[in-house]
């Protein structure tokens, strides 16, 4: 390739691609690293702030590929990425690291830990809008074996998720992305309510045979004040995040002066380390950040005038929503503390490297050109 071609090139790309998204995701990023070695001065920064940087560089190099690549390409070798995703994460089983939190979640390769269903998420994203766009273009959306197929493709990684790692933040943002993705592919809404009824009867099931005791007081706790009333126990962990973000005020306590008594403050925690040591000022630019994120996700989805481009974008829109969702609640005690990171924020390599190429599928969306649809007022001719 010609120089001047490598230069028509990138000047193509930074022409169609949405470096907009591109611009808050690398500030949002960038923030999470000051804010990752603020938490960990005490405890020597110096490893989270390298991981993390490189991290983000792989990101960048993720967001190029993800939207130069055309998603087809990738949904089309939907056997061996189902095949790979069930791999990756059923092999946590003899090969995965809890780090304390229960979840075998992780795999370690000297001393840096890969959550793998953040990349399976990706995938998950690109399958399922193929597969409600194709059922959609067949106009076979709501018919039973569509919809039972559709259920069956979130209910198998559930399954394999809560066996091989007991990961239920995780299957929960699955399940978050599989409704909304639904709902915004046109699903009959007898169909969403046939679905809620399911789960309603499956829940005393799962409650009392699929989850654990501890997991299911870290569900109950925010609500229910009987469980660890001394606050000595699993309401901890909670009780420390409300304390610190409380301590910092406006304008927080200053660079490195947090509590050391949050644990993974550098990780699920680091949104009440920002409350702390830089103040609710900075944890509201937290959240415009990621909510700018997400519109901007919603809106190339809905002008791109593809209804896979349109699926994939609200995927990973409700990916972001949640885990930012959770994650701030389960620092503010309103919601359970089941280990979600906060996107862009949160230390995590496996995180950010899937995190920036789930929004160059979004800017891939933007960077193809629309469909040609036909004009009315034009005649056909064979």
């Amino acid at each position: 390739m010609t120089l001047t071609n490598r230069r028509s090139l990138i000047k193509e790309f930074f022409k169609r691609a949405d470096i907009l998204l591109l611009i808050v995701c690398v500030i949002s990023s960038v923030f999470g690293i000051i804010a990752i070695s603020s938490a960990t001065a005490n405890i020597g920064s110096g490893k989270y702030i390298i991981v993390q940087t490189f991290s983000l560089f792989l990101g960048l190099v993720a967001f190029f590929i993800f939207t130069i690549i055309d998603p087809d390409v990738i949904a089309k070798q939907w056997l061996p990425l189902s095949i790979l995703s069930a791999i990756l994460i059923l092999g946590l089983i003899p090969f995965g690291h809890d780090d304390g939190t229960g979840n075998r979640a992780w795999y370690r390769f000297l001393g840096i830990g890969v959550q793998p269903t953040e990349v399976v998420k990706v995938v998950f994203i690109v399958l399922l809008a193929k597969q409600i766009s194709n059922y959609k273009e067949q106009k076979i959306l709501n018919k039973p074996k569509s919809v039972v197929l559709l259920a069956a493709h979130w209910a198998a990684l559930f399954v394999i998720i809560m066996l091989a790692s007991k990961d239920m933040g995780s299957a929960v943002i699955f399940l978050a992305i599989f409704i909304v993705m639904l709902i915004a592919g046109g699903l009959a809404w007898y169909w969403i309510g046939i679905g809620a009824a399911a789960a309603a009867a499956a829940t005393p099931i799962l409650w009392n045979n699929v989850l654990q005791e501890y997991q299911r007081n870290r569900i109950l706790v925010p609500y229910d004040p009987t469980i660890d009333p001394t606050g000595e126990g699993i309401r901890w962990q909670a009780n420390r995040t409300i304390q610190a973000m409380e301590a910092g005020r406006w304008d927080g306590v200053g660079y490195g002066n947090g509590s050391l008594n949050i644990d993974a403050r550098h990780t699920d925690c680091i949104f009440a380390s920002i409350g702390e040591e830089m103040g609710m000022i900075a944890c509201l630019v937290v959240i415009a950040l990621l909510m700018f994120i997400i519109i901007r996700c919603c809106v190339i989805g809905t002008r791109c005038g593809s209804n896979f481009g349109m699926l994939i974008c609200y995927g990973v829109a409700a990916a972001i929503a949640f885990q930012t969702f959770i994650n701030i609640g389960m620092c503010m005690g309103i919601t359970p503390v089941i280990g979600i990171t906060l996107p862009f924020f949160s230390y995590g390599g496996s995180s950010i490297v899937t995190l920036f190429a789930a929004v160059g599928l979004v800017s891939g969306v933007k960077f193809r050109p629309k469909p040609k649809r036909h004009n009315i007022n034009t005649i056909e001719v064979d």
